[in-house]
């Protein structure tokens, strides 16, 4: 099972730090809308858990993703698994629908703009996002995939580029917190 080893800082002047990116190689390469729909377990509290299960659209894709529970204190690293559904609004519909059969509750929906890119770090291909989060500003995230056998190297890999960066401290909870956290709303908690 592979983790994402993941820190998202909020960005006060993203020209900046885009620019600071350039400088190290990074290539963009695709700008795209995202969509997250968000739903909560019928048994299980995932605020309180710190799980997550979304469907994420884009233009051209679309994916069910799992994540579970953070496991440090300095990142957001997690397992992640992820499934490719097919894009067509109706698939979409059906999928939602099941899950809510199934008693999972809409939650709240994310959108943001997200422009991607790749830059090599430490002998690691980076996943570079510049997000602009709808209601919450803007954001950088850091993402390497990686088996649990090389969690570690990879983790401090990503830090020592933060540090490259000059980046303080990671905002460690996931834009869903956020936005309910800015809405004054609380996450649900599932049926008794």
């Amino acid at each position: 099972m592979n983790y994402e080893v993941e820190v998202k800082f909020p960005l006060e002047n993203a020209a900046k730090l885009i620019a600071r990116l350039e400088e190290l190689a990074v290539s963009w390469t695709e700008s795209v809308q995202e969509t997250d729909i968000y739903f909560q377990h019928p048994c299980r509290n995932f605020a309180a858990t710190d799980e997550a299960l979304r469907i994420r659209r884009t233009d051209s894709r679309a994916y069910l993703t799992y994540k579970g529970p953070k496991i440090d204190s300095s990142t957001k690293t997690r397992t992640e698994l992820e499934v490719e559904l097919d894009v067509r609004p109706e698939i979409l519909k059906k999928w939602q629908a099941i899950l809510e059969q199934l008693g999972f509750r809409p939650v709240a929906e994310v959108r943001k703009n997200r422009q991607r890119g790749i830059l090599v770090w430490g002998g690691w291909t980076v996943q570079v996002s510049v997000d602009r989060v709808e209601g919450l500003g803007s954001f950088l995230e850091l993402e390497v995939v990686v088996p649990q056998e090389k969690l570690d190297i990879a983790r401090e890999s990503v830090l020592t580029l933060c540090q490259a960066l000059g980046l303080g401290l990671s905002e460690r909870r996931s834009y869903l917190e956020l936005l309910l956290e800015t809405l004054g709303k609380t996450f649900p908690l599932p049926e008794a």
